[in-house]
């Protein structure tokens, strides 16, 4: 029986990274994976997957699945599921509950306002597993919080989506993140 997990994370928590390690995997046991991306994530360029890390591989767009025949795959991989629709995420549950392909879709909880996004929405009140990635805060403590830094200040108001990596976002727990303190020099 097939399930859908939702893996989310804070920025910074390896969930790139393990979505790539996961496809391996498949790969080295001679499996078909599926790696896959919304379009509108265009930071590494089309149909690429990378990692802060360094890690990369192809994949390709959510938007495609229509027109992909998913029951020649053995599990499908989605990273930055927080993008997606809630009609991309029904396609998820169909593809898991009607053909019976595991999917695997990683993503942030929520974003740098503490507001869930619609995709990691639907995936937390759909999915069959829920895991969370850890990473930490400058304090040690687990960090849970995407916070947006703009001119060096922690930002708490614009636009659901802006892409970026460690110079647009840090990560913090949840108090240092209430308070908008990104280092121990503002303590």
């Amino acid at each position: 029986m097939a399930k859908l997990y939702f893996r989310y994370g804070a920025m910074g928590s390896s969930k790139t990274a393990n979505a790539i390690m996961v496809h391996y995997n498949y790969e080295e046991r001679g499996q078909k994976a599926l790696l896959l991306k919304p379009r509108l994530d265009t930071r590494d360029g089309d149909k690429i997957i990378r990692s802060r890390s360094g890690l990369e591989r192809p994949c390709e767009f959510v938007e495609s699945l229509p027109d992909i025949d998913v029951t020649q795959y053995d599990c499908l991989i989605v990273d930055e599921a927080q993008f997606l629709t809630r009609e991309q995420v029904e396609l998820l549950v169909h593809i898991v509950d009607d053909l019976n392909v595991p999917v695997v879709a990683y993503g942030l909880r929520a974003d740098f306002r503490g507001e869930l996004f619609p995709g990691s929405q639907y995936l937390l009140a759909w999915a069959d597993t829920i895991e969370e990635v850890k990473t930490v805060c400058w304090c040690g403590r687990k960090a849970t919080c995407n916070t947006r830094v703009l001119g060096g200040k922690a930002v708490k108001t614009g636009e659901q989506i802006m892409l970026g990596g460690n110079e647009s976002y840090v990560s913090l727990c949840r108090r240092h993140w209430a308070k908008g303190q990104l280092g121990p020099e503002e303590e």
